[in-house]
């Protein structure tokens, strides 16, 4: 099993016998790849209807936050056009 693809990719080298680090490291990685979140979502068994509603809830969020950077980031542009000319 640890020569799996999953596996091989987190792969974290303790340095110097830093164990607390290489762990903290690890954790990192697997959390921003999602990894814990769906060891914790299948741990138990989750209903069909639940699910969907935890996906359907998990969708709107991503597109909620996706707009919101999208109008930041326009607001936060400093060369864009002044849209009230002559006022």
């Amino acid at each position: 099993m640890s020569r799996h693809l999953r596996f091989v990719a987190r792969t974290v080298m303790v340095q110097e016998g830093n164990v607390d680090a290489a762990y903290s490291t690890l954790t990192r990685l697997l959390s921003q790849d999602g990894i814990i979140e769906a060891v914790k979502h299948k741990r138990y068994f989750e209903k069909p209807c639940r699910e969907r509603q935890r996906k359907s809830f998990e969708r709107c969020k991503r597109i909620y936050n996706s707009e919101m950077a999208r109008k930041i980031a326009f607001i936060s542009r400093t060369n864009r056009e002044d849209p009230w000319l002559g006022c």
